[in-house]
């Protein structure tokens, strides 16, 4: 499953990896024209995936993933094909989100379906933190396709990378959930679960800040070559493959310390640490490109620390009977505000003067840190209407 979801995120950032470079040169984008165009894809994601992820409560969570795949693989192809602007290209990339809205939280479904009690955790986590190498590779693939044979090649390319998760869903066995009957989108004993809420909603302050991050994080080093200049082998395509890889290690750890710690408060500091990474990074735009390297690589550790203990301990605290629905919210709130972290940051950018700014990074990096700090408030708000709710 886990190879699966590799291949299924190969061409997961294709148009982050090339938006700076290649599509807003071509198009004559404006950074938030370019920030809304990325975040096409967590739009269709967030409107596709309430449906999707619900229905695995219904019917076998393979089958969702299957044609999910294969939605995101067409779509991508079609990208490569067919987009010629600004409207095109966002439509076609918000029908490949709706295809990944059947390919992951269904794929996390299939794969807890089939998991023997007490093994959840750490396998939700890898399953998760695999999530960063598949990104990893799609910038990368997508930045050296895209330098050699020109970015609509880079689509086409990425777009064979679903197969491997068509090739997973034909391999597992088929698993059958317990008929249900009422409401398809039935979310009131989701909003019930204030513990699962909480996580649901600090989920949401991550995704603004990683889908920010990452539709930006070329358009900011190619900046950064631009005006402090870099060796010529710390490149955009190498940053950005790094700090993509660099997550999963990240990701497993910080699961491993709420394991150990405790989640709300392992999940709280890594926040609070990648908040202010993000304001260092920020008001530091205009330093040493090597010390600007480190803290890039800094923040590819923070942003991604609390993803797999914020899935698990949602995963953990949503009832068994409504965990498709569950699910559904947890992705349906993370995509939403990953779409407005997208195009937040590129409205940050335009501005305060634009990607070739000093002052346009300064606000955009502002933005993320503000998006992340909002996740501690969810989790103390939710641990104060538990208190609340006991004391009734």
């Amino acid at each position: 499953m886990c190879i699966g979801q590799v291949g299924n995120l190969l061409p997961h950032v294709t148009l982050s990896a090339n938006l700076a470079q290649h599509l807003m040169p071509a198009w004559g984008l404006s950074a938030a024209e370019g920030g809304l165009m990325a975040s096409g894809y967590a739009f269709g994601y967030m409107l596709a995936v309430p449906v999707l992820t619900t229905l695995t409560d219904r019917i076998d969570a393979r089958l969702v993933l299957l044609w999910g795949s294969i939605v995101s693989g067409l779509a991508t192809v079609a990208f490569g094909i067919f987009a010629q602007g600004f409207w095109s290209g966002t439509a076609i990339w918000s029908l490949a989100g709706l295809g990944f809205a059947g390919a992951y939280m269904p794929g996390l479904k299939a794969l807890t379906d089939r998991l023997p009690a007490g093994d959840t955790s750490r396998a939700v986590t890898l399953y998760t933190s695999s999530f960063s190498v598949g990104v990893g590779l799609s910038f990368l693939v997508a930045q050296l396709i895209a330098d050699s044979w020109g970015w609509r090649a880079a689509f086409l390319v990425t777009a064979c990378g679903p197969i491997a998760m068509v090739v997973a869903c034909l391999l597992i066995d088929r698993r059958q959930p317990v008929p249900k009957v009422g409401r398809l989108l039935n979310f009131a004993p989701v909003f019930a679960n204030r513990e699962a809420l909480g996580y649901i909603l600090g989920y949401g302050a991550h995704c603004f800040e990683l889908y920010g991050i990452r539709t930006w994080l070329v358009g900011f080093w190619t900046f950064v070559v631009a005006h402090q200049g870099a060796p010529s082998w710390l490149s955009p395509v190498v940053l950005s493959f790094c700090f993509a890889v660099i997550s999963m290690p990240a990701s497993i750890l910080g699961n491993e310390a709420a394991l150990k710690f405790g989640r709300h408060r392992a999940i709280t500091l890594v926040m609070i640490a990648s908040a202010c990474v993000a304001l260092v990074i920020g008001l530091n735009a205009t330093a040493p490109a090597w010390l600007l390297a480190l803290l890039l690589l800094l923040y590819g550790l923070t942003v991604p620390a609390d993803s797999g203990a914020l899935t698990a301990g949602m995963s953990a605290a949503a009832a068994s009977e409504h965990r498709g629905a569950t699910l559904a919210l947890h992705s349906t709130v993370g995509f939403g505000l990953s779409a407005l972290g997208a195009w937040s940051t590129g409205a940050a950018l335009d501005i305060a003067g634009g990607p070739q700014s000093a002052a346009g990074w300064l606000l955009a990096f502002i933005v993320l840190a503000a998006g992340i700090a909002l996740g501690p408030l969810a989790l103390l708000w939710a641990r104060m209407a538990q208190r609340a709710a006991r004391v009734r």
